[in-house]
């Protein structure tokens, strides 16, 4: 919110579009009278206005109807052609009411008839409030932005857009007919991890940007490079078919390792291992790229490190374990050997477990519990996801049921739902089929969208989120900003639920920024009519600042980890039913 109206340290700056200096003189006095300090300039034609809005910034902008040559339709135009999100307001005695709503329909904020400064006061505090709030979204749009596509540790750009980059380049090539050629490196430091076992995680930190800045001096300026994650980054060169000149800047960058990397005076001495997989012989996607290049990287480290490979398919072992895991999921999905466990969900007010998320593990008969990312990128390649997903989906509203019976009336269960599911039509009636089969309510049951799933089609998202909403189930926007395209969608979905991604909630307790973008999803949200869940608290810090920003409930390590139903009664006293 913009306070300067309330503390007068500053004077507002307006734009007088009049003819008459007495006018203005006279706005500057009375506001003056009334507390309100104002800076402001004066013009009366197009050529003047269009100049002061080019050489300053303006608060809020008043302009008289009707002047010769010049009306405040016509400022209005010159204004919108400006781009700058400057309040307008007419303030002119020659103007009929209907001419006034017509133009406020044009774009003009309000209108106030001269000499009413007792209205006029109001209405500017109202309009810069307002226009505050609008940057403060804009801010918060493109942090989320950045937190996207750029890695927050090396402004290199991250995974997410490194794989953009490459798909947009691949589809350029097939749209022009045009063969692709190129290289997709990964480059993984060699055991880093003593680095950061010896010095710390703010030198390892420290010498991570290093090497990010090393890499990005000496790379040509169409080569995209990018922090994949960890000690790893990714090298993608275009326009390459060579072996021998792709080799050129494997060894360029190996090179780039045998100068000392310098923290407080201390030389670190660092070796790295390239993999690569060339385009189009090792694949046609950015994903199979790094995949096999994450292959070929794998065999340099077990030849010791310091070294590069290409891609070969003698390799791909992996792609042997991954069929072989996929045969096993299958058998898991008949002999029921997929395991639910729940974390609970407090509520911000008096800290109840009021539900649960449900998250599947896999209990493997020959490797254990694994965890998700073990098996649901599988899982979705397959199609195997969908199967995946009903059996989760009744068993999760089996145990909700289970625990209503057992006197938590109003207990919530949300599950995940994933992209490949939401796409298929069979949801719905995969969800009606669990409600009926366990009593569950619909009511109590929310379902958990990822953002980018929302966002591959708009328009067919909103029409399966109306059929789920027809039958009275809840749904979640999860992993808010991971998957950013554009707030706007917020108001076209029929949603009620933004879980604020764990990321965000990380450092909000003293990263301003972070504690800047969760308020305004939290105000945006609220101005929405749309509840709030922070994922991934885990401090007391993190709680209170939350709590004081009234998200409506919190999620993660500090209520409770995930557990098998048979040990989340505990996590049950003390909810409100």
């Amino acid at each position: 919110m913009d306070e300067r109206l309330l503390r007068q340290d500053e004077p507002v700056r307006v734009l007088i579009v009049d003819d008459s200096d007495d006018d203005a003189f006279l706005v500057r006095a009375e506001l003056g009278r009334r507390g309100v300090r104002i800076d402001y300039r004066r013009v009366d034609c197009e050529l003047d206005m269009a100049a002061a809005l080019a050489s300053d910034s303006w608060d809020v902008i008043l302009a008289d109807h009707d002047m010769p040559g010049f009306d405040s339709l016509a400022a209005l135009e010159v204004l919108k052609r400006s781009g700058q999100d400057v309040p307008f307001i007419i303030h002119s005695g020659q103007i009929s009411d209907r001419q006034a709503v017509s133009a406020m329909y044009e774009g003009v904020d309000d209108f106030i008839a001269k000499g009413d400064y007792e209205r006029l006061v109001p209405v500017i505090e109202r309009e810069l409030r307002g226009v505050s709030a609008r940057r403060a979204v804009r801010t918060a749009d493109n942090r989320i932005r950045e937190l996207v596509n750029f890695d927050g540790l090396s402004a290199l750009p991250n995974h997410h857009l490194f794989c953009s980059k490459v798909t947009d380049w691949l589809g350029d090539c097939r749209q022009r007919a045009r063969a692709p050629v190129g290289a997709v490196f990964v480059v993984d430091v060699d055991r880093f991890m003593r680095i950061n076992a010896s010095f710390g995680y703010e030198v390892g930190s420290a010498i991570l940007r290093q090497v990010g800045e090393r890499l990005a001096q000496g790379l040509a300026p169409e080569v995209t490079l990018a922090r994949l994650g960890g000690d790893k980054f990714g090298v993608f060169l275009p326009g390459v078919g060579d072996p021998a000149q792709i080799e050129v800047t494997a060894r360029w960058i190996l090179t780039a390792f045998e100068q000392p990397f310098l923290k407080d005076k201390v030389e670190l001495f660092l070796t790295a291992s390239i993999g690569i997989a060339m385009v189009p012989r090792d694949g046609d996607s950015v994903y199979t790229l790094l995949m096999n290049a994450e292959t070929a990287v794998a065999q340099t480290k077990r030849k010791g490190g310091k070294g590069l490979r290409f891609f070969d398919r003698a390799m791909n072992t992996a792609s042997v374990e991954r069929l072989a895991l996929e045969a096993d999921l299958r058998h898991a999905l008949v002999r029921n050997e997929l395991r639910l466990f729940y974390q609970p969900l407090v509520r911000a007010t008096d800290g109840a477990v009021v539900g649960a998320e449900a998250l599947v593990r896999w209990q493997h008969p020959q490797q254990g519990l694994l965890t998700p990312d073990r098996f649901i990128p599988l899982a979705d390649e397959t199609g195997l996801i969908t199967e995946v997903g009903s059996q989760v989906l009744f068993e999760a509203c089996r145990q909700g049921k289970a625990w209503q019976d057992a006197g938590h009336a109003a207990f919530r269960v949300s599950v995940n739902v994933s992209a490949v599911q939401f796409g298929q039509p069979r949801l719905l009636e995969t969800v009606s089929e669990a409600l009926n089969a366990s009593g569950f309510p619909p009511a109590c049951l929310t379902l958990e969208i990822t953002e980018s799933s929302l966002m591959s089609d708009v328009e067919s998202a909103a029409g399966m989120l109306r059929a789920l909403k027809n039958m009275g189930v809840q749904v979640a926007v999860d992993d808010f900003g991971t998957g950013y395209s554009s707030l706007s969608y917020l108001k076209r979905l029929p949603i009620d639920v933004i879980k604020i991604d764990k990321s965000f909630v990380r450092d909000v307790s003293h990263d301003e920024e972070d504690a800047a973008i969760v308020r305004a999803i939290i105000v945006l949200a609220r101005s929405l009519h749309l509840a709030t869940v922070a994922e991934g608290v885990e401090t007391r810090e993190q709680e209170v600042m939350l709590r004081d920003e009234r998200c409506d409930s919190f999620q993660g390590f500090r209520y409770g980890r995930p557990v098998p139903p048979e040990s989340f009664p505990f996590l049950l006293q003390g909810v409100a039913d």
